[in-house]
């Protein structure tokens, strides 16, 4: 499970980072079209969330 969970957290770290170079190189384009919000920010928001749930289940104490 903790390989799993390192994967995911990885792989959704990268996605959100992707997303906020995008979004800083794109800026422009935030006010020129009111939808981008969902593809650039809004993705990598949901990507860091997902990310970030990963870690914290990665840190959590295993159950017995």
């Amino acid at each position: 499970m903790k390989a799993y969970l390192i994967t995911t957290g990885l792989l959704f770290a990268l996605l959100a980072g992707a997303h906020l170079v995008l979004t800083i190189v794109n800026w422009p384009r935030l006010s020129a079209d009111p939808w981008y919000v969902l593809e650039g920010p809004g993705i990598g928001l949901v990507a860091g969330a997902i990310c970030f749930w990963a870690w914290r289940l990665l840190r959590r104490p295993a159950q017995s």
